[in-house]
C-alpha cells in the first residue's frame, strides 16, 4: 500500500511503535491562573516521578508550566520570526529552549526570547528550512517504486538536534538520496496484537458500585465477539453537558458500530471479573488519530462527573486544564497494567505508520506502556495532555523487563499518544472535566 505522509511540521527530540493492546476553535477552559499545589499529587505519582525522572513534585508543576510557556511563545514566533524561529524544548535541567537561526529578525527574535525568560540556542536551520527538507523527503518518496516507499513508516523534525529523521524496521536497509544528505533513520513501529478479554464473566449476583470512576482505571470492551481490557481515559462532558469519556479507538473491538444499538458495550474491570455495565461506544476514530468516546449509561453516568487521574483504587490527581505537548516537558502516564510511569515528550507533530494505519499530528514520550495500559491518560504537571495508544515494549510483561531489553537493542522505551486537543478540535463543544 503507497502511503502519504501529511506535510505539515513534525518535531522529535532524541529518541519504533507498537499498537499498544489493549490488556475550529477549542472550547476548553484555559488552564487555572493559580500554579497547582503539591499537594494536589497524590503519592504514588510523587513516588514515580521519583523513580522515572529523579525529579520532585514542585519540579514536575514548574516544568509542566513552563512547557506551557514555551508553547505558548512558539506559537507567536512561528508568524512573527518565521525566517529564524526553529522550535522550542526543555533541555535535561528543565531549561526553557528557544532555537533560533541566523538571518533577518535575529536579534529581535532572541530579544523576545530572552526578555520572556527563555534561553536562547543557535541553531544551523530554521523550522521553516527543516519543513522544506521534510517537503523534499516526501516527494523523493512519491517518486520512488513500493520496494523503497514502503519501507518509510514515519518522518519527523528532530527540534534539539536541528535535523530530519525518518521511521523504517529495516534501518540498515534504507539507502536515501545525496540531497538528503544527513537525514536519520530510526526503526518504526508495528502493530502489535491486542490483550483479549473474552474469558471474563460477570460477577455473581452482579454489582453495585456507586463509587467514582477515574482516568487510569479498568474498563473492558466487549463487541463483535470479542473483549479487549482497556483503561478509561479522561472524563470530560459533550456539548450538551453530558458526561464521556474519552479513551483510545483501538480499545473499541466493533468499530464500524459505534454509537449505534450494536456498538461494543463497556463494563467495569474489577480484577479478571465483569463489573457494572457502564456504557457503550458512542464514536470511534481510527484514522489519522486513536480515540473513542464512551457515552455511560444512565445508571453509571454519576460515576463519571469528575475530573480525576489515578492508579486504579489510590487517590485521584484533580486536572485543571489542557495542553500542547512540548519536547522535553515532563509527562506521566496512568494506566490499569503499569500503574503511573514518567518520562519526558521526546516527540511532536509526528505522521508516524502504526500496522496499516498512518497517526498524524501525535506525540511520544520515553515511558513504558504495555498491554491494558491503552486508553489511559498522559499528564504534564496538572494538565491533560494526551491519550496512550502505542508503545515498542507493549509486548513484555514487565517494564523492568521491557527496559532491559530495548537497551540491548540500542533503543528505550517509547510510548506514542494522540493529543487531547485534537480530540477537542475534532468534537466542537466536548470539554476536559476541570471541576
Amino acid at each position: 500500500m503507497r502511503r502519504t505522509f501529511a506535510r505539515r511540521t513534525a518535531v522529535i527530540g532524541s529518541t519504533a511503535l507498537l499498537l499498544l493492546g489493549p490488556a475550529v476553535a477549542i472550547a476548553q477552559a484555559e488552564p487555572e491562573t493559580e500554579p497547582a499545589q503539591t499537594s494536589s499529587l497524590p503519592a504514588e505519582l510523587v513516588e514515580a516521578l521519583q523513580r522515572d525522572l529523579n525529579i520532585d513534585a514542585e519540579r514536575f508543576l514548574a516544568d509542566a508550566q513552563r512547557s506551557q510557556d514555551l508553547a505558548a511563545f512558539a506559537e507567536k514566533a512561528r508568524e512573527q520570526f518565521e525566517a529564524v524561529f526553529a522550535g522550542v524544548w526543555l533541555d535535561d535541567q528543565g531549561t526553557a529552549t528557544v532555537g533560533l537561526t541566523e538571518g533577518d529578525g535575529f536579534e529581535e527574535a532572541r530579544k523576545a526570547a530572552e526578555d520572556a525568560g527563555f534561553t536562547v540556542a543557535e541553531t544551523e536551520r530554521s523550522e521553516d528550512a527543516l519543513e522544506d527538507q521534510l517537503g523534499a523527503l516526501g516527494d523523493w518518496l512519491e517518486t520512488q517504486p513500493p520496494a523503497v516507499a514502503d519501507v518509510i513508516r514515519g518522518i519527523a523534525i528532530d527540534v534539539v538536534n536541528n535535523d530530519v529523521v525518518v521511521r523504517t524496521d529495516n534501518v540498515s536497509g534504507v539507502e536515501l538520496p545525496d540531497f538528503l544528505d544527513g537525514v536519520r533513520v530510526l526503526f518504526a513501529p508495528a502493530e502489535l496484537t491486542p490483550e483479549g478479554a473474552t474469558d471474563l464473566q460477570p460477577i455473581a449476583g452482579g454489582l453495585d458500585a456507586p463509587d467514582a470512576l477515574f482516568g487510569g482505571d479498568a474498563y473492558a470492551a466487549l463487541g463483535a465477539g470479542e473483549g479487549l481490557r482497556c483503561s478509561l481515559g479522561f472524563n470530560a462532558e459533550d456539548g450538551s453537558g453530558q458526561p464521556v469519556n474519552i479513551t483510545a479507538g483501538h480499545c473499541d473491538p466493533n468499530r464500524a458500530q459505534a454509537g449505534t444499538r450494536w456498538a461494543s458495550q463497556v463494563h467495569q474491570l474489577i480484577g479478571d471479573n465483569l463489573g457494572q455495565h457502564l456504557g457503550s461506544f458512542e464514536k470511534t476514530v481510527l484514522d489519522r488519530s486513536d480515540y473513542a468516546l464512551i457515552r455511560p449509561a444512565s445508571a453509571a453516568a454519576g460515576r463519571f462527573e469528575n475530573n480525576g487521574v489515578r492508579v486504579p483504587f489510590a487517590a485521584p490527581l484533580p486536572i485543571t486544564g489542557v495542553a500542547d505537548p512540548v519536547v522535553g516537558a515532563p509527562v506521566c502516564k496512568s494506566g490499569l497494567r503499569t500503574g503511573y510511569s514518567c518520562g519526558v515528550v521526546t516527540a511532536t507533530g509526528q505522521n508516524v505508520e502504526i500496522g496499516h494505519r498512518v497517526l498524524e499530528n501525535g506525540f511520544s514520550t520515553n515511558l513504558c506502556a504495555l498491554q491494558g495500559d491503552s486508553g489511559g491518560t498522559l499528564v504534564t504537571g496538572t494538565l491533560a495532555l494526551g491519550i496512550s495508544s502505542a508503545s515498542n515494549v507493549g509486548q513484555y510483561g514487565m517494564c523492568e523487563i521491557a527496559g532491559f531489553v530495548s537497551g540491548l537493542l540500542g533503543e528505550s522505551p517509547e510510548l506514542f499518544a494522540t493529543p487531547i486537543k485534537t480530540v477537542l478540535a475534532e468534537n466542537p463543544g466536548l470539554k476536559v472535566r476541570t471541576w
